[in-house]
């Protein structure tokens, strides 16, 4: 059946003209060996380990590496439910650390998730409702113990620009219903993504830009609450740009209440409390857990403090508060339901959706990343994706606005000794019986302090200077990237900021692929050094400054550096060239269409600059010349090259290419053509080594590459094949094992022979006497064997006898296992061809 397929394959390729043996010269030449095409002494028959042939993969192949089966089908669904791996082993002691974080962050959660209802222009019940449903939900698709899902600053302030825009054109509208429908088309497009397994893409934003985006929101979020906290009475637009915002905040500052006072006070109180638990646990290190509650609950106690402060002197002046109060917060679940969601709501925000997208992931992701690095567990990014989405899917139904993780309590709840995710439940009955039996005491809440809350919260988000100082020192340019995201927020918005570094890292990182550097390679000769002793082969140490004559057995290797130093080794370490006409170029950074151009260029380049042309052009008059090469100017002579060498081969170092494409194989193909003309009549061979990818060993091959090519004068020279081998069978091998007896055995047979032949009398002796002659033999010849099996041990002839096989496949000789083969390999074959008839002008 598949030789008819092949056939029917075969004529639909003939019939549109496609050439299957594209670029083969070794297959498409008549009469020669499959393999070897005769040119060489090695065949594939002359061991049977030796005859590997490596298959190139196929479009089936690949097809079947990426269709999932069955069994990996129903892990996917298992993988979707994290809880299963642990649940059944849920313990008490696990409980009691759960109970401790999730109370602990239900106590902060509920401040704060009611804080950044504000931010989001909502009624503060939905910061509470959002905040229930975010913990309840997670913990069943979760990989971080430690995150926690709620209503977070920078999503808020988003929600509440898109719901002040969305009621200019839609003030029929209400701002709830524009929020939980941003939820749940923000939901199911992040649990699409995860779904799909994409969580990778969240890889393609930096640290620096994530930094920059959390410290221009966090100044823009400050700088808007500042207005509230010090209960300012002019009315001025506090969500657009920042420095706007800071500068009608300044200019408004007589206007202020004596809603400053609970607001300015309430934010003092929270840094001096947090200040003196930091000095607390450094001076008594015994009570550090004891500092740690106090300061975690620092929030809770504030707004405590502050309401009761509240309700005392507004206790019977409800009508006419001395400050600002929070309000009425109704009690229970007041707006579940299906919520809202058509084309007219989606059209108020729907240019808004890739920055919201975009907070969700990036926020969510790095916090979950870097807890479960300090904390020793690894999340799964696409499955953090899921359980985002499905939190904004569902958390809608009971009123909740788009949330994702937050820093600030998951740093809590990590410190607090959280054992589970199911903590997130604990946290949610807290948070259930605020809204059913708190919502009187919310009344008396001051606005003022509930800024200042605000304003410290988001102030752990601004990146510390010394943080920066540690971006300059790793990497200058993405210190400006950070820079420039800080500033584009601060003077525009927020949105515009999160795009601006997005692009500008894409940018770079496109930047650094395109121009990425190939390095010319030399070759160093190093010995192992510990101390002043260098170490050889046997582990034993000598004389830093012995005669290199008698350094026999001393361990040494040839390893390759840039030529020019440009990794910075010492540049008093003469880094030899390979071979006069070879050259060594490796990839730095991939190649394939962005990069293919500049890393060809800078191979050409060189390459014509340090050799000379096989057949000089010799031009009659100064008009032959072509343009690009006009020669010398006039009156001076032309510029002697004849001390250069021709060029030879170029061997490449794979090891940064993963895959290429067809861009970059052209332009190899381009290149090969340029160089062979500038080699005419003889052609450049092409060596590759560490080439990882069997994808890419097949589209190298199908561009010709991978065995020599062939001249253009006289069809193939001869050629040497340098392959490596490795041995399948080592010296405990039971082959090994019977190969040392029988040579033992062999070896005691010569022995007695010539004992025999050296004592004539021994052909008549009795048998007492052969029998001495055999026992004095014997114990001889006990020695004598103790003595060749150490000598059959270390033998390498005896090693060569060994059973070895290809560690790469003999039909592409000129894809080598690493530098060393593939350089031995391009000298082997040009000292071959030096000693060719017709390369006379070899130098």
């Amino acid at each position: 059946m598949s030789g008819a397929t092949t056939k029917v394959g075969h004529g639909v390729a003939k019939a549109l003209g496609i050439k299957l043996a594209y670029r083969d010269p070794l297959g498409a030449t008549a009469g020669a060996d499959p393999v070897t095409r005769g040119e060489s002494t090695f065949s594939a028959g002359t061991i049977d380990t030796y005859g590997y042939v490596e298959p190139e993969p196929t479009t089936a192949e690949w097809f079947r590496e990426h269709t999932p089966s069955w069994a990996e089908c129903g892990r996917y669904v298992y993988s979707l439910f994290p809880f299963l791996t642990w649940i059944t082993r849920y313990n008490w002691q696990w409980f009691v650390g759960d109970l401790i974080a999730g109370v602990t962050v239900g106590a902060v959660v509920i401040p704060q998730g009611m804080a950044y209802a504000k931010l989001a222009e909502l009624p503060v019940e939905y910061g509470l409702y959002s905040s229930f449903m975010g913990v309840l939900l997670y913990w069943f698709f979760a990989t971080s113990k430690d995150i926690t899902i709620g209503p977070v600053a920078v999503m808020s302030t988003l929600v509440g620009t898109v719901v002040l825009e969305a009621e200019k054109t839609q003030p029929d509208i209400p701002r709830p219903v524009i929020a939980s429908a941003m939820a749940i088309v923000c939901g199911g497009i992040v649990c699409g993504l995860g779904l799909l397994r994409l969580g990778f893409i969240v890889d393609f934003i930096p640290l620096p830009a994530i930094s920059a985006f959390m410290t221009g929101s966090a100044i823009n979020i400050c700088a808007g609450q500042v207005s509230t906290m010090l209960g300012e009475t002019a009315k001025f637009d506090t969500k657009g740009a920042t420095y706007l915002v800071i500068i009608n905040t300044l200019k408004h500052l007589p206007s202020s209440t004596i809603d400053a006072a609970m607001g300015v006070t309430a934010l003092a109180m929270l840094y001096i409390i947090r200040a003196g638990c930091n000095f607390g646990a450094k001076k008594y290190p015994n009570r550090a857990k004891i500092f740690f509650f106090a300061s975690t609950l620092r929030t809770v106690f504030v707004i405590l403090f502050y309401t009761m402060i509240s309700a005392a002197v507004n206790l019977h002046r409800k009508d006419d508060p001395l400050f600002k109060l929070l309000g009425n917060v109704p009690r229970g679940f007041q707006h579940a339901g299906a919520p809202r969601i058509d084309s007219t709501i989606v059209k108020t925000f729907v240019s808004e959706l890739p920055s919201a997208v975009i907070v969700l992931l990036i926020e969510h992701i790095a916090i979950s990343k870097s807890f479960g690095r300090v904390n020793n567990y690894t999340i799964d990014p696409s499955q953090e994706l899921v359980a985002i989405g499905v939190s904004n899917l569902l958390g809608p139904f009971l009123g909740a606005y788009p949330a994702t993780g937050s820093f600030s309590r998951t740093a809590i709840k990590s410190k607090a000794g959280v054992r589970t995710p199911l903590a997130g439940c604990i946290t949610a009955v807290v948070v259930l019986i605020a809204i059913y039996a708190l919502t009187a005491v919310f009344f008396y809440i001051p606005k003022s302090s509930l800024a200042g809350v605000i304003i410290h919260a988001v102030g752990d988000l601004i990146t510390p200077p010394n943080t920066v100082y540690q971006f300059w020192r790793v990497s200058p340019i993405d210190t400006l990237i950070f820079f420039i995201g800080v500033f584009v927020t601060v003077f525009t918005t927020i949105e515009i900021g999160i795009y601006c570094t997005v692009c500008v890292s894409a940018a770079v990182l496109l930047f650094r692929v395109a121009k990425a550097r190939g390095q010319f390679l030399g070759k160093v000769t190093i010995h192992s050094v510990i101390g002043d002793h260098l170490l050889d082969d046997a582990g034993k140490y000598g004389p830093l400054n012995q005669n290199p004559s008698d350094d026999q057995d001393q361990l040494h290797r040839s390893i390759f550096l840039p030529i020019n130093h440009t990794d910075g080794s010492n540049p008093e370490v003469e880094v030899e060239e390979p071979h006069p006409g070879i050259f060594i170029y490796r990839f730095s950074e991939g190649f394939n269409y962005p990069n293919a151009n500049h890393y060809t260029d800078m191979l050409v380049r060189k390459i014509f600059s340090r050799t000379r042309r096989t057949s000089p052009f010799s031009y009659t008059s100064l008009g032959d010349r072509p343009w690009n090469n006009p020669g010398p100017r006039r009156g001076k002579p032309e510029e002697d090259r004849s001390d250069l060498p021709l060029l030879r081969a170029i061997v490449l170092d794979f090891s940064s290419v993963n895959n290429v494409d067809v861009t970059s194989v052209q332009n190899l193909i381009d290149v090969r053509n340029q160089l062979d003309l500038y080699a005419s009549p003889k052609t450049v061979q092409w060596h590759f080594a560490h080439i990882n990818n069997r994808w890419t060993k097949r589209a190298l091959a199908s561009a010709g590459f991978g065995f020599p090519t062939p001249a253009s004068d006289d069809g193939f020279h001869r050629w040497k094949p340098i392959f490596s081998v490795a041995e399948i069978e080592g010296s405990a091998s039971a082959a090994a094992h019977a190969e040392l007896i029988n040579n033992q055995q062999t070896h005691q047979a010569a022995l007695k022979v010539d004992d025999v032949e050296g004592n004539p009398k021994d052909i008549h002796a009795t048998a007492e006497e052969t029998n001495e002659i055999e026992e004095q033999s014997s114990t001889s010849s006990d020695i004598k064997d103790a003595k060749l099996q150490s000598d059959l041990r270390d033998s390498k002839a005896y090693r060569l006898r060994r059973k070895v096989a290809l560690v790469q496949g003999i039909n592409r000789p000129f894809f080598h296992i690493d530098l060393t083969s593939a350089l031995e390999s391009a000298i082997a074959n040009t000292t071959e061809h030096a000693h060719a008839p017709k390369d006379e002008t070899h130098p």
